[in-house]
């Protein structure tokens, strides 16, 4: 019986990776790290590096030729402040492609397959990423390069506001293991039912001593 408890025991102990589509705020944030992986990182951002003035270069490799005209106009049109692309501005673009952009592929496999050591990387990128939006949208407010129409600029920023909250709450809230749970209740029948037939085989062989 001792020996039938322990087992049961180590068995519950053990934790499974609750699946992803039982996680839709994962989901979502999952979803934000692939935006900003094939899109927003290298396409968008990187043009900022590759072109040092919106006014005066010639077309690179990469990005696509569409990606750079859409740039240009969104930053003509509303954002004077990607536009113009002071040097500090142009710093918060090389920490996005030399440090977030590998964050996002880390952070996919993570989230998908329920790797728990990604909640402190998790946590700073959020509040990386949160003050360097704020400073941001200050400078797109009432800066030297506001934008003409800030409430634009804002909307299409929002989800880089909001996203740093969602992925710092997600993980507060998990605790040390936000991806898994305790396994599932039917490891406890497998260990009560070894204890139970440990028994049996015992009566088995006293009846068995017995009649002999």
């Amino acid at each position: 019986m001792g020996e039938a408890d322990v087992s049961t025991q180590t068995i519950q102990g053990d934790r499974e990776v609750i699946p992803l589509s039982q996680r839709p705020v994962d989901i979502a944030i999952v979803a934000f790290f692939l935006v900003n992986l094939l899109f927003i990182t290298y396409v968008v951002d990187l043009e900022q590096l590759v072109i040092a003035n919106p006014a005066h270069f010639t077309y690179p490799l990469w990005p696509p030729r569409p990606a750079v005209d859409a740039i240009h106009w969104w930053g003509r049109t509303f954002d004077h402040l990607e536009d113009a692309r002071p040097v500090w501005w142009k710093m918060t673009i090389w920490i996005d492609d030399l440090l977030y952009g590998p964050f996002y592929a880390v952070a996919i496999y993570a989230f998908v397959k329920g790797k728990e050591w990604i909640r402190i990387p998790s946590v700073f990128y959020a509040g990386m990423l949160f003050a360097t939006v704020v400073v941001i949208l200050g400078e797109e407010k009432a800066g030297p390069y506001a934008s003409p129409n800030f409430a634009m600029v804002l909307l299409a920023n929002l989800p880089w506001l909001l996203f740093p909250i969602v992925i710092a709450a997600r993980i507060w809230r998990g605790g040390e293991t936000p991806f898994t749970r305790v396994a599932a209740a039917g490891s406890v029948s497998i260990g009560s039912s070894a204890g139970s037939a440990g028994s049996a085989g015992q009566t088995g062989q006293v009846s068995g001593a017995g009649g002999g």
